[in-house]
């Protein structure tokens, strides 16, 4: 989850506290959404200091107070909360032109990186968000040959996507080459990816990439999104979206990062009624992350007109890709039963989606 972020579905309805759901409706935005602080780049350039007294805390956003004392300020998008790991060592800190790079090893999760004070992966559990937000997409279709990664500058979701034999092609757009030269010198285990001969990389916005794409170029694209503060704020819009479909086959589809169901309610629903609008099928599946806040983290899944995808039942399942469970190292999370079970919604979230969702798949 980084490189390429996504800044805010409701920043352009900051100021009157209202935002679209989609359907023309307007509705007053949560707290956690009126990203201010996020939005205004006075406060974003005190907020990412995240290493005090020996614990990383996200979100801290921290500042110098009267006698030197330590100020906290809450990040909108997690209000009320904060969640902490032992920093062992500090091993980099530097800022890109986009956004500042933390890596340090933590007493309980390995090797963590931090992008803009929000963690984005640990040696830990990333295996979890990688091989879900990868095979989620390229197991429910037949056969993809070319693939599109957006973000996705530590190579985990690249190293996933190389044991599928089909692909032939795998483009990824990357905003930040700091993100991917720090990966493939402290996270090696995610950055094999960048080492397959498929692999053809792009530095640059991925909204301009997109746009010179020719039409109907992908079988499958994943969106490896920060959470909704980073550089990139067109990434969870409408006119993003058509773009993304308009570069995928008929039958194409597309993961895109979708936030936890236990604090982001209203921005899954605003994002799948905009997916709606452009996307013939729409699911929402889910995975557990322990580092990620709530220990949960959702994928919005979409398929274009075409042949249909059947997104809860893998028809293309990884345990018969010969090859596919030993390369470079054995997937450690998903199979076609996580896959399934993926797509099953608690009764409260599937009280406040299922309309949303396709009825067909």
């Amino acid at each position: 989850m980084e490189g390429d972020g996504v800044k805010g579905l409701v920043c352009q309805k900051i100021m009157d506290g209202n935002a679209s759901n989609g359907n023309g409706v307007e509705k007053t935005v949560p707290s956690c959404c009126l990203k201010a602080m996020s939005c205004l780049p006075e406060e974003d350039a005190k907020c990412h200091s995240t290493v005090v007294s020996g614990w990383f805390s996200e979100p801290p956003h921290l500042r110098s107070g009267k006698r030197g004392k330590a100020v906290y300020f809450n990040n909108p998008m997690w209000p009320g909360e904060a969640h902490s790991l032992k920093v062992e060592k500090v091993l980099f800190k530097d800022k890109s032109d986009y956004q500042e790079v933390l890596v340090f090893e933590s007493a309980t999760y390995g090797k963590v990186l931090v992008l803009d004070g929000i963690l984005q992966l640990t040696e830990k559990d990333e295996f979890a968000y990688q091989e879900m937000i990868a095979h989620l997409p390229l197991c429910s279709t037949p056969s993809p040959k070319n693939v599109l990664v957006v973000g996705g500058g530590d190579g985990g979701v690249l190293r996933e996507i190389s044991r599928h034999s089909s692909v032939e092609v795998i483009d990824i757009c990357e905003i930040d080459k700091m993100v991917i030269d720090v990966s493939k010198k402290f996270f090696p285990e995610l950055a094999v990816g960048f080492e397959d001969p498929r692999v053809q990389l792009h530095i640059g916005d991925a909204v301009e990439f997109l746009r010179k794409s020719p039409e109907g170029k992908y079988d499958a694209i994943i969106v490896d999104s920060s959470d909704p503060v980073g550089p990139a704020q067109a990434l969870v819009e409408k006119p993003f979206f058509e773009t993304l479909a308009r570069a995928l086959k008929p039958g194409g589809v597309l993961c895109n990062m979708a936030e936890s169901m236990w604090l982001h309610t209203h921005l899954i629903e605003d994002m799948i009624s905009v997916c709606r609008q452009t996307f013939k099928n729409v699911q929402y599946a889910w995975s557990s992350v322990p580092t990620y806040p709530s220990g949960v983290i959702g994928f919005i899944l979409c398929s274009t007109d075409g042949p249909a995808v059947d997104f809860k039942n893998p028809i293309n399942p990884i345990e018969k890709l010969d090859g596919a469970m030993t390369y470079k190292r054995e997937m450690k999370f998903y199979n076609s039963d996580m896959h399934r079970a993926a797509f099953a919604l608690p009764t409260f979230l599937r009280r406040e989606v299922a309309s949303l969702l396709s009825s067909s798949s």
